[in-house]
């Protein structure tokens, strides 16, 4: 993942931001420590963002695609109502274990709902109405993912897309057997055109982009 800050920028608006929670900090280093690709792991400053945004909103129902380790679903988890529930789904089950670990120990254990397997097939069968969604999965699948959720949000649900500007591949000559970045380019197009939402592409980070179900 590159840069699109100096690093000192980087830091100094890391520095100046909100402390992360002593069991994310934990989680982490863990993930770090045991876990392939672990700059998969959304991190302090993305992790802050994804906070911000859930408080503000206070959603009820929130869903994930793409648990990876659980640092994410459990920034998320800190703005929801005190009767809500964050589903969260990933095909590797490999990691179940630690995410249930570190979901166990924050204060959203029972409220967070785990769900191993093609996405695809389990967005069908949860029977809610979300008012927050971040995808983070294979993006080959983001618009398919975009189009099974966008009925199931609520008027003005946010949809966050992670990873959307692929380490500046977006911007540069597109290598036909790069899969990835086409899709990305594709679904970036759109989701910023499309008549039942609006978006904003964040350069944060590997580009986050919030959109509002009008």
């Amino acid at each position: 993942m590159m840069h699109f800050l100096p690093e000192k920028i980087e830091n100094y608006a890391e520095m100046h931001s909100m402390k992360e929670p002593k069991l994310l900090e934990n989680l982490q280093r863990e993930t770090w420590q045991k876990v392939l690709q672990p700059r998969m792991l959304s991190g302090h400053f993305q992790g802050r963002l994804l906070s911000m945004i859930s408080k503000l909103k206070a959603p009820k129902y929130i869903l994930e695609i793409g648990t990876y380790t659980g640092y994410s679903a459990l920034s998320l988890v800190e703005g929801l109502q005190a009767d809500g529930e964050l589903h969260t789904i990933d095909k590797n089950e490999e990691l179940e274990d630690l995410q249930r670990k570190y979901f166990d120990e924050s204060d959203y254990g029972l409220q967070i709902i785990q769900h191993v397997g093609n996405a695809l097939n389990i967005i069908t069968k949860l029977d809610k109405k979300f008012d927050l969604v971040f995808i983070d999965a294979d993006k080959i699948n983001y618009k398919n993912y975009f189009d099974l959720i966008l009925p199931m949000c609520n008027p003005g649900a946010l949809i966050l897309s992670d990873n959307v500007l692929w380490s500046g591949k977006v911007v540069e000559e597109l290598n036909p057997k790069d899969l990835d970045t086409a899709a990305l380019l594709s679904y970036n197009a759109y989701i910023n055109e499309h008549e039942a939402v609006e978006s904003i592409l964040l350069p944060i980070r590997d580009g986050l982009t919030l959109t509002r179900v009008k």
